[in-house]
Order: C-alpha cells, then sequence, then structure tokens
C-alpha cells in the first residue's frame, strides 16, 4: 500500500527552507500516497498552506496530528533530540543528518529504532544525480555567495564606459570550483566581473573556463575517488599558499568554496594574505560552517580586519528558499523512488546501492561505517 509522508516545520534557527512544494506533492498524491503538511511549514519559502491543499496535502496544526500513523518523514535540518523523540518506533526520516556535528541526535534515532537516510551520503554516481541535494543546495548556495559579495563591494562589478569616465571592472576570485564554486563564477560572471578561479583539481580547469573564467593553474593534481579533492602534502601546502595569496591580494572579492566531506575546511587564506588585500575588498567564506577557509572568519557573523569585510555567513541557501526548496523537494521525490516498491508500498529491504550507503540509522544501530567510527569515542 501508497505511504503516508509527513512534512514538519523547520525549526533550526534562519531555515527558511522546506522539505516538499506543492508541485512535488501532486506528484505524490497522484502516486497514492498520503500527505501532510505541518501548518505554516513552507511559509518561510513562501509555499503557504491553501497551495498545498490544492496540490491534495492535508495540513496539520500540530505534531502528534502531523506524526500519527507517518511512516516517512521528510526534513531539510537534522531532526533535534525533541523531534527524535516525537518519532514512533519504525519511522524512517530522509534529510540532511551532519552526523558529526550532531551525535546525540543520532544516538537518540539509535535508540528510538528509528530509519534515518542522510541525503548528504547519497553517492555521486550517475543514476543519483536526480537526488544530489549536495549539489542543488551548493547550486542556491554559490549563487547567493556572489550576490553577497557584489552587495557588500564598494564598486561595480562590471565595466562601464560613462560621461564621468571608465570604469574598470571588479575582480572577483572563487576558491574551489565544485558545484558551488561553478555557480559563483557563473553569478559573477553575468555581473560583469572578471572572474578568476582556482581548484587543487586540474579537472576543473575546462569547466572554469567553459564559464569565460580565467583558471589558475598550479602543478598540482589533488582529486580524490568521488570526484572530491584530496588533502595536500606539506609542500604541496606551501606551494598552494602562495599562489593563492598573490590572487587574493589582487582581487576586488573572494568567495571561497574548499571543504573536505566530514573534516574541518582547508585554511586558504591567513591573517597575514588578508593584511595584503586592497582596503574595500571582501572575502564571502562559504566554508564558514565547517570552520571557514579564512583565518580570520567569524562563523554567523561579518568581521572587518584591515579594511576587509570577511562574511561567515551560515546556511546560504536558506537565502533563497523558493528555489532551493524546490530543488531539494525535487531530490527527495526522486530518493522516495528507490523506497517505493512495484506494488506502491514500501520496499522491505534496503539492498539498492544508493539506499545503502545512505543508510544513516536502522533497527538500532549506526548503519554508516564512517559515522559510526566517527562516534566510537562517544558511544551511548
Amino acid at each position: 500500500m501508497p505511504f503516508v509522508i509527513a512534512v514538519p516545520g523547520e525549526t533550526a534557527p534562519g531555515e527558511r527552507r522546506v522539505a516538499t512544494v506543492p508541485e512535488v506533492v501532486q506528484k505524490l498524491v497522484k502516486s497514492g500516497h498520503e500527505v501532510r503538511i505541518e501548518h505554516g511549514a513552507g511559509t518561510g519559502a513562501y509555499y503557504p498552506d491553501d497551495l498545498y491543499m490544492a496540490a491534495g496535502a492535508t495540513i496539520a496544526y500540530s505534531r502528534a496530528e502531523l506524526l500519527n500513523g507517518a511512516q516517512v518523514v521528510l526534513k531539510v535540518q537534522p531532526p533535534t533530540i525533541a523531534e527524535a523523540d516525537q518519532l514512533p518506533e519504525g519511522t524512517i526520516v530522509i534529510g540532511f543528518m551532519n552526523a558529526g556535528r550532531n551525535p546525540e541526535a543520532v544516538f537518540r534515532m539509535r535508540d528510538r529504532k528509528i530509519t534515518a537516510f542522510a541525503l548528504e551520503l547519497v553517492p555521486r554516481i550517475s543514476r543519483a544525480q536526480s537526488m544530489d541535494a549536495l549539489s542543488s543546495q551548493a547550486t542556491a548556495g554559490g549563487y547567493v555567495a556572489a550576490l553577497l559579495g557584489a552587495s557588500h563591494c564598494p564598486k561595480f562589478l562590471p565595466m562601464l564606459t560613462t560621461a564621468a569616465g571608465t570604469i574598470r571592472p571588479a575582480t572577483v576570485l572563487v576558491l574551489g570550483a565544485g558545484v558551488a564554486g561553478l555557480m559563483a563564477i557563473a553569478t559573477a560572471k553575468r555581473l560583469g566581473a572578471i572572474v578568476e578561479a582556482y581548484d587543487v583539481r586540474r579537472a576543473a580547469g575546462e569547466q572554469v573556463r567553459s564559464l569565460g573564467a580565467r583558471f589558475i593553474e598550479l602543478e598540482i593534481d589533488a582529486e580524490d575517488q568521488g570526484g572530491y579533492a584530496r588533502e595536500l602534502t606539506p609542500e604541496e601546502k606551501i606551494r598552494e599558499q602562495e599562489m593563492v595569496s598573490a590572487a587574493v591580494a589582487r582581487a576586488d572579492i573572494v568567495i571561497t568554496t574548499a571543504s573536505i566531506p566530514g573534516r574541518k575546511a582547508p585554511l586558504l587564506i591567513t591573517k597575514e594574505t588578508v593584511a595584503t588585500m586592497r582596503p574595500g575588498a571582501v572575502i564571502v567564506d562559504m566554508a564558514a560552517e565547517s570552520g571557514g577557509n579564512c583565518e580570520l572568519t567569524v562563523p554567523g557573523s561579518t568581521a572587518c580586519e584591515s579594511g576587509v569585510t570577511i562574511l561567515g555567513s551560515l546556511n546560504l541557501p536558506a537565502e533563497i528558499p523558493f528555489h532551493a526548496s524546490q530543488m531539494f523537494a525535487k531530490n527527495l521525490y526522486s530518493f522516495l523512488a528507490l523506497l517505493t516498491s512495484s506494488d506502491g508500498g514500501m520496499v522491505k529491504e534496503f539492498s539498492d546501492e544508493i539506499l545503502a550507503a545512505s543508510l544513516l540509522v536502522h533497527d538500532g544501530e549506526i548503519r554508516h561505517g564512517p559515522t559510526r567510527d566517527l562516534l566510537s569515542g562517544g558511544m551511548q
């Protein structure tokens, strides 16, 4: 039989996204599923209750009403301990879990025998592209980062020819040419800036150039399995730092996106490098949530040093909640298809490679090996 899907409102500070949107609800209902939306869950993303009702969803005015009999719960942010306590045994929760930063919630879901799928663990294989929420949200974040840099920069980004003379275009440097970096590059180019980019993966150069930006090359290839960047050797780090520092010093806006899954963000911009930047320059540190790529970044705040503005904004996708929610909802819709059996009910085993890779907690156990190892020191 089709299953009951519940979508609670997000409670994390500043979170405006919602896990599904009316367009996707309509598809789920057409497939026979019952969809419940917590009252006001989509308000922050500009999806009011009446649009969900028109799509066939039921509006629940309390958590008890929302979760009673629900088999699947869709979320953006990880469940809190309080939210985990509200879930009946056997409930399936799908969303970002960020287990390393939320160990207590993981332990609570384990103890309550909740099944949790972590979207950040979805493997980057071709058949999983439609479920790649990390990439969809990084796209939103990269777009917002470029706009933030432009709004804080005291210069025009495009070249202008005016009666008062010619205005030279601003220079934007993007460090890290993954999904977020490429979107930041494309957005800055559309705004008319001169754009440079650097990534330790040489293969990224072709993508950077295709967007009209200049790729800063260092003879290092640090691409690891899965398309992520490996950690550099000490010698490579020194060479990288020298080249990056020179590029940072001539930029008006620097957008940093470098991160290593499950690890502290690599340091790319030291305080000494910040001191060489032009007054009025802006750094947008997209890695602020994992420690920051700039030594002077203050996560969640704006810092000023030597005339340089350093933005440590968190959760940039939430700044563009309408489309970020739309993309996230479509990722979840594709993921739900893997949980649906041929008769429209729930699959009995999570044997599909995508489900197996993203299964974080199930049947009272932490199933994801690296997470289990990471949290072993605090096992309860």
